[in-house]
């Protein structure tokens, strides 16, 4: 976690772009990585050459002899019109064309980018700050780039649907995912699932970094993410890297079109796609059409993932609760699809509040595992009534957070059996869920347990409210004798 100290240094460069007239949050994000980057790079330069010393050899170079003056800790030292013409006229193209062959996740989006930073002045103070702030170590660059995002969710409406970091922290722990996994998020933004999936193996598989095939594998052929926003390609490429993934694979392309040739290729989803409502039939994937005929994107992307993933590979995904029970065939067919192809293992209900500032919407998470051969034979369904925040706006933390008992039952759902459907998780089993046409809501299967209540006769009620409209009168009458 970032200190106050750090948070406060942070706030403070923000503060700088804002009063200088740079107030879109993304556009903010954009132009902090791309110096972040550049500071990045003089620190793995620093870090090779000492590295060389130690060892008499003489590595390969990010900076060539003449452009020496291009690396962070030379032109942090200029005064502001030297510093504002080196950064924008050299450093700039330079870090752009870095990767001729395009061979770098971030290389990838540099193309388009733009420096935007008005004035030498802005740009000496925003130097200043973001070297006041200690990076050595992973962690902290993780965390400082997560504070950095957090603030899409509290500047407003700008077209970005952030998850919450501890939801998709939850996800990744159900899911456990292991060093041989295939990770993809169709719809990365960010690259939250990515980054946290990355996370959990490091916290719990630390073992696979001393194994050369599996730490190659996790540097370059285990995190998959796809976007249609260029700038959300960029800040999700830095994040990964920021959090040590050396080469994510994240690409600009439309998921659900016929660009995206992916099938059979992928071990585990981890996505919450877009709810934007409807696309054109032209635009959609004719193989996803065949399984079901509709132009909601998130209808479309449940059998996206079916597509992508291998036999055996796993999803855990968000859905707005229309899909749980929505009475249209193409809801029902991939309900179906999912209940009797495959093994749909669980469905957690969460509280409308969790995506709040965003939208009020009530959402759930699904997870499957493709079978291809069915295997569905029970659901768990458990009713989140609280996940350590409020409900509200304002989303301030509560003591109430139902998200470690999730995780645990999820993992022990053998001693779920004989919960009752009073409670707030419980089994339903497959012929149950076939005979309310594949309807997944938890509010089709749970109990609510009314408590009795005793009243007594109403011949001793009607005794009751006369003996009070006397005490009325009464009192009413003394009040009367009082003013006379």
């Amino acid at each position: 976690m970032l200190t106050g100290e750090l948070r406060h240094k942070v706030d403070k460069i923000w503060e700088t772009f804002w009063t200088g007239g740079i107030t879109n949050p993304l556009t903010v994000i954009e132009q902090f990585t791309y110096l972040l980057f550049i500071k990045g790079l003089d620190e793995v330069e620093t870090q090779r050459e000492q590295e060389d010393v130690l060892l008499g050899i003489e590595s390969e170079r990010i900076f060539p002899p003449d452009k020496q003056h291009l690396r962070w800790s030379k032109f942090k030292h200029f005064e502001a019109a030297h510093m504002y013409d080196v950064v924008s006229n050299e450093v700039f193209p330079f870090i752009k064309n870095l990767h001729g062959n395009r061979e770098s996740a971030y290389a990838k989006y540099m193309g388009d980018a733009i420096f935007m930073i008005p004035t030498p002045q802005m740009l000496v103070k925003i130097v200043d700050g973001i070297d006041r702030i200690p990076m050595k170590d992973r962690d902290t660059k993780g965390d400082l780039y997560e504070y950095l995002l957090s603030k899409i969710a509290t500047a407003g409406t700008n077209g970005q649907f952030r998850t919450p970091r501890h939801i998709i922290q939850m996800m990744v722990e159900l899911m456990k995912p292991t060093p041989e996994d295939i990770i993809v998020d169709p719809a990365a933004g960010s690259a939250g699932f990515l980054v946290a999936a990355g996370e959990y193996l490091r916290k719990h598989r630390n073992d696979l970094f001393f194994v050369q095939s599996l730490k190659e594998h996790f540097n370059n052929h285990m995190f998959y993410g796809f976007d249609m926003d260029r700038t959300m390609l960029r800040i999700g490429a830095m994040n990964m890297m920021l959090h040590g993934i050396e080469n994510p694979n994240i690409e600009y392309r439309d998921s659900l079109s016929e660009q995206n040739k992916d099938k059979d290729k992928y071990t585990l989803v981890l996505a919450n796609p877009p709810f934007k409502g409807s696309l054109d039939y032209e635009a959609v994937s004719s193989d996803l059409l065949r399984v079901v005929k509709t132009k909601k994107t998130e209808l479309l992307f449940l059998a996206l993932f079916l597509r992508i993933l291998k036999t055996g590979g796993r999803c855990a995904c968000i859905v707005p609760d229309g899909v749980l029970f929505g009475s249209s065939k193409a809801h029902k067919d991939i309900r179906k699809e999912i209940v009797e192809n495959h093994k749909l293992e669980a469905i957690i209900s969460m509280p409308s509040g969790v995506f709040k500032p965003y939208a009020g919407v009530s959402t759930a998470i699904m997870i499957f595992t493709k079978t291809g051969v069915g295997g569905t034979d029970q659901v768990w369904f458990y009713d989140m009534k609280a996940d350590g925040y409020s409900l509200d706006d304002k989303r301030t933390p509560i003591e109430e957070n139902d998200i470690p008992d999730i995780i645990a039952r999820f993992h022990n759902r053998e001693a779920e059996k004989d919960r009752k459907r009073t409670e707030q998780s419980f089994f339903v089993p497959v012929e149950e869920i076939r005979e309310n046409d594949y309807d997944l809501s938890i509010n089709k299967y749970k109990e609510i347990e009314y408590e009795e209540m005793e009243y007594e006769a109403p011949s001793v009620i009607i005794k009751r409210i006369k003996e009070l409209e006397n005490d009325i009168l009464k009192g009413l009458g003394e009040l009367e004798d009082l003013i006379k």
